[in-house]
């Protein structure tokens, strides 16, 4: 029977979500935690494959399990939270048909990026420390003009597998959520995301922020599709995989 798996992690501790040779990812912790009790192997499928260090408030993967076993029990999430460790939190199953497919079956995807502009020793680890006079109100006029189904070959990780690069970018926008701390998170969202999008983007950002692009400018570098037009790529530990919508 096919499940999805409500899930969080911390993503410092991992190479990413994609099990790979030789490093510990959230995949392959989640896979030998549900081997060890289920005594075979049991394949995870994510709703996306984010970046060594990004971290998910909400994850989704789907997995087959024998139809005598239901995971939504007690006592099934509360072995597989002890097994998985502290850095990965399971929250909750729920059946769905045999064909569903967290990742190809995902209508729309959000990320946020926490910055803070003043230091504080409390925030370091999961949000990044920006300069202080980064322009907010220029960084949003430009993410603005992202809205939109496009080409986003200019904020993509090079030499990919997917077959395009356009995306619907549906939410760019920066907040504010404690002026006095200097507190701001970006949130984007889109039907789709490519590797190291987001990341790319708000480095980007960044550069308007510093006043050495203009906001319009932008346009320029996403018609370039040319990565090396963009800004560097920031930080993984202050992005945070946000939420996973579908249309059942």
């Amino acid at each position: 029977m096919r499940w999805f798996m409500n899930l969080s992690y911390r993503g410092a501790p991992f190479h990413g979500w994609q099990r790979q040779p030789g490093a510990v990812s959230v995949q392959s912790t989640l896979e030998d935690a549900l081997a060890t009790i289920v005594r075979q192997p049991v394949p995870v499928t994510g709703a996306g494959r984010t970046d060594a260090g990004v971290n998910a408030r909400m994850m989704i993967a789907h997995l087959d399990l024998p139809d005598s076993l239901d995971p939504r029990e007690l006592r099934f999430i509360r072995a597989l939270n002890s097994i998985v460790g502290r850095d990965i939190a399971i929250h909750g199953f729920r059946p769905v048909a045999p064909d569903a497919h967290a990742r190809f079956d995902a209508c729309e995807r959000s990320y946020r990026y926490f910055v803070h502009t003043r230091k504080s020793p409390f925030t370091g680890d999961l949000s990044w420390f920006a300069p202080s006079g980064l322009d907010f109100d220029a960084m949003n006029s430009a993410a603005s003009l992202l809205i939109g189904r496009r080409d986003f070959t200019s904020f993509s990780k090079l030499h990919t597998d997917v077959k395009t690069n356009i995306c619907d970018l549906r939410r760019a926008f920066w907040h504010c959520t404690d002026p006095d701390e200097g507190r701001w998170y970006f949130e984007i969202a889109a039907d789709r995301f490519l590797r190291n999008m987001v990341r790319a983007v708000v480095g980007t950002l960044v550069e308007v922020g510093r006043g050495k692009i203009p906001p319009e400018g932008i346009i320029d570098i996403v018609n370039k599709l040319d990565r090396c037009a963009a800004g560097t790529s920031m930080p993984g530990e202050a992005l945070f995989l946000w939420s996973v919508e579908y249309p059942y």
